[in-house]
């Protein structure tokens, strides 16, 4: 098995939406706001390659939606998906399966295209299945109030009506040990309706992708939950689990978000769970 991260792009976000009801005095410090109080944001996906599969985590926004829409996200920096994959030798058409954490625009928008010339939408990965579980698909597309910015019909509908859809079967509990994937998946509702966490073995270690479960290195501290959380309150008892598990075992939490640090591994302290260590993807995955 080889792991490559793929840098699907990066935008800003305002941090205090990032960190919800912590105060900006405290995660300034992690997370350096600009003069618009906007924090760096990466969206930063994982390509498994292993036998004749090769597996995409999460796609970034994608490029098709307007001008306007950009313009409030603040995009920065040359990075995208297509040159991220080129880099390391691939294309779009090579990848076989797309697995998608959950469908929110800015995890899911690089996954359907607007192809100019068919004056339509189509998969962007046309050889690939593309992989989420039913009852998110339920949730995304029977959008509720809150969310329904977040669940865009262009980026959703056009992977059944391409009948490249699949829903990863689900047992009782939040935690399937082996998906039709072959990683594990620790399933939260705290964000939104069952995201996936894939938990994946590595070369005798285990790497964690959290999503927005943990988007940045700031968000350690277990009351530190995004202001955009459906279910803030059970974030936090997800997140407890989540970072007691990964201080135990020493997992590896390679980060969607976080502009700055790409992967890290926790530690247990007298204040809880904190960060323990940094590290460059290029350095441990490849």
């Amino acid at each position: 098995m080889k792991l490559y991260p793929i840098e699907a792009g990066n935008f800003k976000l305002d941090g205090g939406a990032m960190f919800g009801v912590v105060p900006k005095t405290i995660w300034n410090k992690t997370n350096p706001a600009d003069e618009n109080n906007l924090i760096d944001i990466a969206a930063r996906c994982l390509l498994i390659e292993e036998g004749n599969r090769l597996i995409l985590i999460d796609t970034g926004m994608g490029n098709k939606q307007s001008d306007k829409f950009f313009s409030y996200y603040s995009l920065w920096g040359t990075n995208s998906l297509d040159k991220s994959l080129a880099k390391y030798g691939f294309h779009r058409d090579d990848v076989t399966d797309v697995f998608m954490t959950h469908l929110h625009f800015d995890h899911c928008g690089g996954s359907v295209n607007w192809n100019k010339d068919k004056t339509g939408y189509e998969v962007a990965f046309k050889n690939a299945n593309y992989w989420t579980n039913e009852n998110h698909w339920e949730w995304a597309t029977k959008p509720n109030p809150r969310e329904k910015a977040s669940f865009l019909h262009e980026n959703i509908i056009p992977m059944q009506e391409s009948g490249h859809l699949n829903f990863i079967k689900r047992t009782e509990g939040d935690f399937v040990e082996k998906s039709e994937l072959g990683f594990g998946i620790f399933f939260v509702d705290g964000h939104t309706e069952k995201m996936m966490v894939p938990y994946i073995d590595f070369q005798g270690k285990t790497i964690c992708f959290p999503a927005d479960l943990l988007p940045t290195a700031g968000h350690v501290p277990i009351p530190y939950v995004m202001g955009y959380d459906t279910r803030p309150l059970l974030t936090m008892p997800e997140k407890t689990k989540f970072l007691t598990q990964a201080a135990e075992l020493n997992f590896y939490l390679f980060l969607e978000h976080d502009a700055h640090n790409e992967i890290i591994t926790v530690e247990k302290t007298e204040k809880g769970v904190r960060l323990k260590e940094v590290f460059r993807c290029e350095d441990l995955l490849i």
